[in-house]
């Protein structure tokens, strides 16, 4: 998908050696999207979004020296028992630290970074490395009514992280990092228990170590934990075959002041409401998730991923649809609507990847079936198991393809795409150098709602766009299917004026709103946090929702977990 080439900027300049993303944006120090040599990709931005890419002032991250950090308001009495507990080294104080501790990396994020807004900063990051040490902080900030926010990576998106405006409590961001081994693996069971602060990365080297793998792979995995898939309800692009977070999570444990609650990993129980998925998607307001145990899967003999063609958005759809329904069991089936099929082949390099598709051939093949070449969807299918399994799963997508009026490419932009699939965030940061507003927001919705909930939110998409008076892009991708629907995942930009965070709210809700009233989810697998909070009453009921707070209620009645979150309150 993207291309990326060194750029300058400052990680966090003290604490332990915990792997940690740039202060200002995503990703590590030193990578950025660049442009140059993508001929296509200029003249798409300037033509969807109104920018020029190749005229636009870059603005570059402020320096941090600029910056106007709160203090600390921590206590030499809990800073010393902080210290007692992990370690003098292992309780950080820096500006730097607690900035990158501070928020996650939405657009809202990072315009507020970027324009000096902290209203309120962790006033410590602290680095355990046993679940004593957590269970003991979680004491400590009971007894002297402290807020505790868990920190896996600092990928989120919904404001799950930052600590509430006006809080005048000590807040310590509690970072996992030194968390973040895979302790052990039963090979009958296919389980294996994986500490909450490993990340995506650290996960997979050490399960393909003994030939197995987790097969979770969202968006972020480069820089997000286990624990943080955990407690948001994350998805990974193979969850076709090997489920969701939730499906893939056995069994847990969970820090609170009265103890650790430990939920065995078992195949499936009829125990009650069920902790294990109270806890999951409970975004660090239950405790404290230090251990996860996960199903996992051999390394399977072959994988690999097909590129498909489709004449319409529609036909691209019912294909996804007709595969749920089908003997098919493929691990990954994405589809992009025309805007999202054009980004793709802008932002690959002159006569390369997928944009060498389109040549001369390909294209009279499409304009003898008809097709109109400004509606062509792009669709990625994968596969995964013996040759044997393989072979039989892409016959019989072939087939559905072929049906629904699609043809395939070939695997060269599959591989292609296996290897760009986690680099998409860093245009966020590229666009809002050159002036521009982009991010996400995803839904879920039964396959007989997913038509008319895409074209809801695009009309109110528009709607937004010219009520703050800008030329906007809205794309969507279908990412993940089920039985009874699917997840449809759009993104949308415009150029920003003086006052980005308006304007970012108003298309934010009015895309939040189509999803509510077209019949889709609040969320599918970001979270909720703060961003997402005002749609809870409307998408699980206010019954429901009151159900939720009297459950945190009870739990946490001094509100010491990550307050706010999910509920508002």
């Amino acid at each position: 998908m993207t291309d990326l080439k060194p750029r300058q900027a400052s990680a966090a300049e003290d604490g332990p050696d915990v792997k940690h993303m740039k202060w200002w944006g995503w990703g590590v120090d030193g990578v950025a999207f660049h442009h140059e040599d993508k001929p296509a990709f200029a003249p798409f931005v300037k033509k969807m979004v109104g920018v020029d890419l190749n005229s636009a002032a870059v603005t570059a991250a402020p320096s941090f020296d600029e910056l106007d950090i709160p203090g600390s308001r921590i206590t030499a009495e809990v800073s010393s028992a902080l210290s007692l507990i992990v370690g003098e080294g292992h309780v950080v104080l820096g500006d730097m630290e607690r900035v990158v501790h501070t928020y996650g990396k939405s657009i809202r994020d990072l315009i507020k970074i970027r324009n000096g807004i902290f209203p309120r900063v962790p006033d410590a990051v602290v680095y355990p490395a046993t679940e004593s040490e957590i269970a003991k902080i979680v004491q400590l900030c009971v007894e002297h009514d402290l807020v505790l926010i868990p920190f896996g990576g600092g990928s989120n998106i919904v404001g799950a992280l930052e600590p509430m405006p006006g809080e005048d409590r000590i807040v310590l961001s509690l970072d996992m990092g030194r968390l973040d081994r895979v302790l052990d693996i039963d090979e009958d069971g296919r389980l294996a228990r994986i500490q909450a602060g490993a990340q995506g990365p650290d996960i997979e080297e050490q399960l393909n170590a003994k030939g197995w793998t987790m097969g979770h792979f969202p968006d972020s995995f480069t820089h997000s934990t286990l624990g943080g898939w955990v407690a948001t309800r994350s998805s990974g692009m193979q969850s076709d075959k090997f489920g969701d977070i939730a499906d893939l999570t056995k069994g847990l444990r969970l820090v609170r002041p009265d103890g650790v609650v430990v939920i065995r990993a078992v195949p499936s129980a009829s125990t009650g409401p069920s902790l294990r998925e109270m806890i999951i998607g409970s975004e660090g307001r239950l405790g404290v998730i230090t251990e996860v145990t996960v199903q996992v899967h051999r390394l399977p003999e072959k994988r690999e991923i097909l590129a498909y063609f489709f004449p319409t958005w529609e036909a691209g759809l019912a294909a996804m649809q007709a595969i749920s329904e089908s003997d098919a069991n493929p691990s990954i089936t994405r589809v992009s609507n025309e805007f999202e099929t054009e980004m793709s082949l802008a932002t690959s390099k002159a006569s390369k990847g997928i944009s060498s598709l389109l040549n001369q051939g390909v294209q009279r093949f499409m304009k003898l079936k008809g097709w109109d070449l400004s509606k062509i969807c792009l669709s990625f299918i994968g596969y995964e198991g013996s040759e044997e399994h393989v072979a039989i799963n892409e016959k019989l997508v072939s087939k559905i393809v072929r049906k629904h009026g699609g043809f395939g490419v070939g695997k060269g932009p599959g591989v292609l795409y296996d290897q760009k699939k986690f680099d998409t965030p860093y245009l966020r940061d590229f666009f809002l150098d050159h002036g521009g507003a982009a991010d996400v927001s995803e839904t879920s919705a039964p396959w007989s709602k997913l038509l008319p909930l895409y074209n809801g939110v695009y009309a109110s998409a528009n709607r937004a766009f010219e009520k703050i008076g800008v030329q906007g892009l809205i794309m969507a991708h279908l990412s993940h299917s089920y039985h009874s629907g699917a997840c449809l995942y759009f993104t949308f930009a415009f150029e920003h004026g003086d006052q980005p965070l308006e304007q970012y709210d108003v298309v934010k809700k009015a895309i939040q709103d189509a999803f509510i009233a077209e019949g889709g989810t609040v969320s599918h697998h970001h979270g909720v946090g703060l961003e997402h909070a005002p749609w809870m009453a409307a998408d699980v009921s206010a019954p429901g929702l009151a159900l939720m707070q009297g459950m945190l209620d009870t739990a946490d009645p001094k509100r010491n977990f990550n307050p706010g979150k999910i509920t508002g309150k």
